[in-house]
């Protein structure tokens, strides 16, 4: 089930978490053994480094831009934007500037 998020009402997610100086934020909207969803938000310059999941990773840029490298791969992606990082391909986040992004990880 969904938490630490309003139901029922109409929402836009940027508004849902806030950028911090020189900080990653995150906020879990679910978290269980078939799927994460979880709201992001990166102050410019941050970044989370290189790692492995066993799920794929829909990345959903809400605000701003960011560098996403899968693999040996890097994407740059601005608001609107999707990218799709497969299960067990190493991958990171940089943020170019301020952004938020909203992860959903299938396991």
């Amino acid at each position: 089930m969904l938490k630490n998020i309003d139901k029922n009402v109409i929402l836009n997610l940027k508004d849902q978490v806030s950028v911090l100086e020189n900080q990653v934020v995150s906020k879990t909207l679910v978290q269980n053994n078939s799927v994460g969803m979880t709201l992001f938000a990166f102050d410019k310059d941050t970044m989370i480094s290189s790692h492995k999941s066993t799920g794929d990773a829909f990345v959903q840029i809400l605000e701003g831009e960011a560098t996403l490298t899968v693999g040996d791969v890097k994407h740059d992606l601005k608001e609107g934007e999707t990218l799709i990082m497969p299960a067990t391909i190493p991958h990171a986040v940089y943020a170019k500037e301020k952004f938020k992004m909203l992860l959903t990880v299938i396991f």
